[in-house]
């Protein structure tokens, strides 16, 4: 399928509909599974906003769905890779879905807000992972019910909190930490997601007072930012993405790291959940042979797929790379399916790029912009 004709087929998100009315078609691009605006500024001053100041940005891909019933708890937690029955009241925790196998079916977000749970899904995931969890309610007091008529706005950047104080809203102290906000025509679920180098918040806004919120935002001094500009720097602070840099056929000790912050999506005390006994014996018995890592690049950017040696011996392989347009200049990262062999010696990695070539290093933590 073409990129003009997976773009025919995608709905644009409430937002983009709102501030587009159709007249910037030209600036939508897939994100996703859905149509949102890729570039609304200057790379530089959304990259900037970001990482220094506040950007406000469409979400408007994100699915949210309320697990209901007598069984919820007992039922998710066998689902998925974390906690549910000790989340917080007002919590939540990236998780993991598997197969039999201990294989990576997807990944979500559980919300627990007092009894309830809900998950947030991207939309690119939605069908498959819903089949996939509706299968397992067999004699279970479950139910999975869209929440509809509302729609997400992210804000993210180390002034973020300043931001929606503007606005007369509370910040959340924590990460994965919720509340809920109303004062006149807003009625808002807000959500504090991981972030490693930027606060990250995720606002949920009934759709017909999406574009309201978003204005209140960039009146209160949050620059509007774009999907490409959001895809670099989630690179850039080594955050994965399912279906780019994890795959079905990865194992969640492969893809998930302490060094990337996301070694939280598993919990080895909880008890029995679909895949638990290959997740334990991986920490049981030994290490995986390749690791997700994070990584720098000197050297023209490379594209998705381009391999990684070492000494002239395959090392890894790229699954997502970008340019980070900064003050001092511009940097250049990527997520590396790098193995472990290769990864045990400590060295630059090479690559080829466009008839030219550069090295890479595998960093041990987000870096500092």
């Amino acid at each position: 399928m073409t990129e003009t004709t997976l773009t025919a087929t995608l709905n644009e998100t409430p937002l983009t509909r709102q501030l587009t009315s159709g007249s910037a078609s030209g600036l939508l691009a897939p994100f996703h599974g859905v149509l949102s605006i890729a570039q609304l500024d200057a790379p530089q001053a959304e990259t900037a906003a970001i990482a220094f100041g506040a950007a406000v940005h469409d979400l408007g891909w994100l699915r949210r769905i309320a697990v209901r019933g007598e069984d919820r708890f007992r039922w998710l937690s066998g689902m998925v890779t974390n906690t549910v029955n000790d989340l917080a009241a007002r919590g939540g925790a990236w998780n993991l879905v598997l197969n039999a196998q201990g294989r990576i079916q997807g990944d979500l977000m559980i919300w627990r807000n007092d009894d309830e749970l809900e998950l947030e899904i991207a939309a690119d995931q939605h069908n498959k992972l819903l089949a996939h969890l509706d299968r397992f309610i067999i004699m279970d007091d479950v139910e999975l019910a869209p929440v509809e008529g509302e729609t997400a706005i992210g804000l993210t950047g180390p002034k973020a909190a300043e931001i929606l104080a503007k606005i007369g809203v509370t910040s959340l102290a924590e990460p994965l930490t919720q509340t809920r906000f109303e004062a006149g025509s807003l009625n808002l679920t807000i959500r504090r997601n991981y972030g490693a180098l930027a606060d990250h918040y995720t606002l949920w806004v009934a759709e017909d007072s999406a574009s309201q919120l978003w204005r209140q935002l960039i009146t209160a001094g949050a620059q509007p930012t774009g999907t490409a500009s959001l895809e670099a720097f989630r690179i850039a602070e080594g955050i994965p993405v399912y279906g780019i840099d994890i795959a079905e056929r990865d194992l969640p000790q492969e893809a998930v790291s302490q060094q990337t912050g996301q070694l939280h999506a598993l919990h080895f005390s909880k008890g029995c959940y679909l895949g638990q006994e290959i997740v334990e014996r991986i920490r049981s018995r030994g290490n995986v042979h390749r690791h997700l890592r994070q990584i720098e690049i000197d050297g023209p950017l490379p594209a998705p797929g381009t391999e990684l040696t070492l000494e002239n011996t395959a090392a890894g392989t790229i699954t997502s790379a970008a340019e980070l347009p900064l003050p001092m200049g511009p940097r250049r990262f990527a997520l590396a399916m790098i193995r472990a062999e290769a990864e045990a010696r400590n060295l630059p990695l090479a690559y080829t790029a466009s008839q030219d070539s550069g090295t890479v290093r595998i960093l041990t933590a987000p870096p500092t912009l």
